[in-house]
């Protein structure tokens, strides 16, 4: 294969797979829902009442930090679809 095949061959999969996974993420986005009081301390998904950043709760079930999950499962994982009181 030469050069400049290799070179088309690279680029083509790169835009099929930026294709792929902005096909894909609406449907993930859809898909899943917040769940809050069921993240792990440090395993949050984004900001909480008391921090701006994902990975920064300080314990396990923090009422305010929130993770992804399935769509219809937070309540069967012992969590709340609004941040719960303290």
């Amino acid at each position: 294969m030469s050069k400049k095949s290799l070179g088309v061959a690279s680029i083509a999969g790169a835009v099929a797979m930026a294709a792929v996974a902005f096909a894909a993420t609406p449907a993930t986005a859809q898909a899943k829902e917040k769940c809050y009081g069921i993240a792990k301390a440090g395993q949050n998904d984004c900001q909480t009442g008391s921090s701006s950043c994902a990975g920064t709760s300080k314990v396990d079930n923090q009422p305010d930090a929130w993770k992804y999950v399935p769509a219809g499962s937070c309540a069967g994982a012992g969590g709340a679809l609004q941040p719960k009181k303290a």
